[in-house]
């Protein structure tokens, strides 16, 4: 393997892929900081459980190869990346802080908008997510986001995740979980039926997925190989004779050769000998199949929140217009994620960089502009109601109340 994670060691700011036949360089351990996945040790645990799904399948039929999985998770994920954080304790709100540092530069190589964006895609594909913190003097100095189909849980002794197992290229690194931040952060969707691992949208539609795939592909024959006929030739001989062999096969050499292909689409046939043309039309079942896959991706659209109207669907009357939809799609959608994934953050990290403090981390939703209609309309009715006081209607809007020599529109 060239190389396993690269990742930043120590000070001097350069980087270097770690070889599986080399050592790494000694170095002062308060001096060294580098991702756990480039060290490659083995401790014994226990058997670690092993994910039930495959997740470079889904991966390849459904975000590689389905336009519609493709532009949902992409949509959801580059949306969600893209919504601000607001650090807050209690009703204060922190302008500048570790915290907000870290995730505005989680590592060198990426800013937080690409790793937020990673790994909502890895919980929207796979229905898990991972990000590694790695520490220096106690503190996290770096955020990583690890691939869930090279990660595995090690469940301890009372059923709870004790460990994860990271492995690539035949070798393998355990993250115990301990300390006051452990070293992983585990990300997952609701799944009933399975202790450690989430449930991916992708899979909750697989049959529509599969269904949607195999009607591209189809299609696709249809075009190539003319698969299904647009009319039939019929032969009238003599005395009800038939086609001899030589004369059949020269007929149909002749078809193939000048009628056949999308270069000969609506090429008109020269009929003797008593041939006659016929034209066919489409039977039920071929009408339900363009139906059924219609079908196949308003349910593919529906497993991940995303509203077929913004996906360019025609025949979706579900929202009066785009604006609703959109709105609906960051109601529903990407804003509950968002919370999830910046609660879990918080819960996260805290212990490290918020010295006790309850510090809280929550989408900013006066950056959304698909909300922006909701927003002006609160502002409205807040302004307008004149039994709140200045300061009631600042934390009616999100605002905290207006410090002594404060002036309008600061947050305290």
């Amino acid at each position: 393997m060239a190389s396993f994670i690269d990742r930043l060691l120590g000070g001097g700011g350069r980087s270097r892929a770690l070889r599986a036949d080399t050592a790494p360089e000694p170095a002062p351990a308060m001096e060294r900081k580098a991702s756990r996945a480039a060290v490659f040790a083995m401790a014994g645990l226990g058997r670690p459980v092993w994910t039930p799904r495959d997740y470079t399948a889904l991966a390849r039929e459904g975000f590689q190869r389905n336009a519609v999985v493709h532009r949902c998770v992409r949509l959801i994920a580059e949306s969600a990346a893209s919504v601000p954080l607001l650090l807050k304790d209690g009703r204060r709100e922190y302008d500048a802080h570790p915290l907000l540092d870290l995730l505005a530069r989680p590592n060198p190589r990426e800013t937080g908008t690409t790793l937020l964006e990673a790994a909502y895609g890895h919980l929207l594909i796979a229905g898990n997510a991972y990000v590694e913190a790695v520490m220096l003097d106690g503190a996290p100095r770096e955020l990583y986001a690890l691939r869930p189909d090279r990660m595995r849980v090690v469940p301890g002794p009372n059923g709870w995740p004790a460990a994860y197992d990271y492995g690539a290229g035949g070798q393998s690194v355990r993250f115990r979980q301990e300390g006051d931040v452990p070293p992983i952060l585990h990300l997952r969707l609701f799944h009933p039926a399975d202790d450690h691992y989430g449930l991916s949208p992708m899979e909750a539609a697989a049959v529509a997925l599969d269904i949607h795939n195999a009607s591209a592909g189809w299609n696709k024959a249809l075009l190539d190989n003319a698969a299904r006929p647009s009319g039939a030739l019929v032969y009238a001989g003599p005395d009800g004779a038939s086609l001899t062999d030589a004369q059949f096969e020269r007929l149909k050499g002749e078809l193939e050769a000048q009628f056949q292909g999308a270069a000969n689409a609506g090429r008109p046939l020269l009929l003797e000998g008593g041939l006659d043309w016929r034209q066919l039309s489409l039977t039920p079942a071929e009408m339900d199949f363009m139906e059924t896959r219609a079908a196949a991706v308003r349910e593919i659209a529906l497993a991940f929140g995303v509203p077929p109207l913004m996906l360019g669907l025609p025949g979706d009357s579900t929202y009066a217009n785009y604006a609703e939809a959109n709105r609906a799609f960051w109601r529903q959608t990407v804003i509950p994620l968002v919370r999830r994934t910046a609660q879990a953050l918080a819960h996260w990290l805290s212990p490290a960089v918020g010295a006790g403090q309850g510090l809280v981390l929550e989408p900013d939703l006066d950056c959304v502009e698909a909300l922006g209609t909701e927003r002006e309309a609160l502002w409205r009715r807040v302004s307008a109601a004149d039994f709140l006081t200045d300061d009631e209607k600042r934390e009616a809007v999100g605002y905290g109340r207006r410090s002594a020599g404060g002036r309008a529109g600061e947050r305290t």
